[in-house]
């Protein structure tokens, strides 16, 4: 069962990097299509940043949600509460980082990427294994952040707040520019 869930894990981590570096460009590649729009970068900001983490783990969770079947009952809870740790990893990270350097490096954005891919799935392995959070409302609870930070990723790219984590250094603007 371990290795199974090892498997799963490291497949997720991978999938979820490769998809969202593709998603990095989609927007672009697409000449603007607003359905990019809603689950790719549409510019530079970090909130934009975020949702590339997110969606490829949100779709890889429905996949492994039905692939897994029951053997971990705990999992939407864990999903959920890794996907706000990796979510948050990125703007803590990257402001962290260009704090203590005072600019930005296209490595350094790309290392904090990455980084908050894999803490994400090793939270959730190592909160699967443990076996916590399997009561029903903890699923449900679970399941509803997942909806709601999918809802709130798409909703922010069309109607961003005028907060620093939704401007775009290049531009200035906010959302799609």
């Amino acid at each position: 069962m371990r290795r199974r869930l090892f498997f799963w894990e490291a497949a997720g981590a991978v999938f979820t990097a490769a998809a969202g570096t593709a998603l990095h460009f989609l927007y672009d590649w697409s000449g603007g299509a607003s359905l990019a729009a809603a689950f790719s970068a549409v510019n530079e900001s970090t909130w934009e940043h975020m949702k590339l983490l997110f969606f490829p783990l949100f779709l890889f969770t429905a996949v492994q949600a039905v692939c897994m079947g029951r053997g971990y009952p705990n999992f939407l809870a864990v999903r959920g509460l890794s996907a706000l740790v990796g979510t948050a990893l990125i703007p803590v990270l990257f402001y962290t980082y260009t704090g203590v350097l005072g600019y930005h490096t296209l490595w350094g954005d790309i290392g904090v990427f990455l980084a908050a891919v894999l803490g994400t799935f090793l939270l959730d392995g190592r909160l699967l294994r443990r076996g916590r959070f399997r009561q029903p409302w903890q699923q449900a609870a679970g399941l509803l952040v997942l909806w709601a930070l999918a809802i709130l990723f798409v909703w922010c790219t069309f109607h961003p707040p005028r907060l620093a984590l939704w401007r775009d250094p290049v531009t200035g603007g906010f959302g799609i520019v």
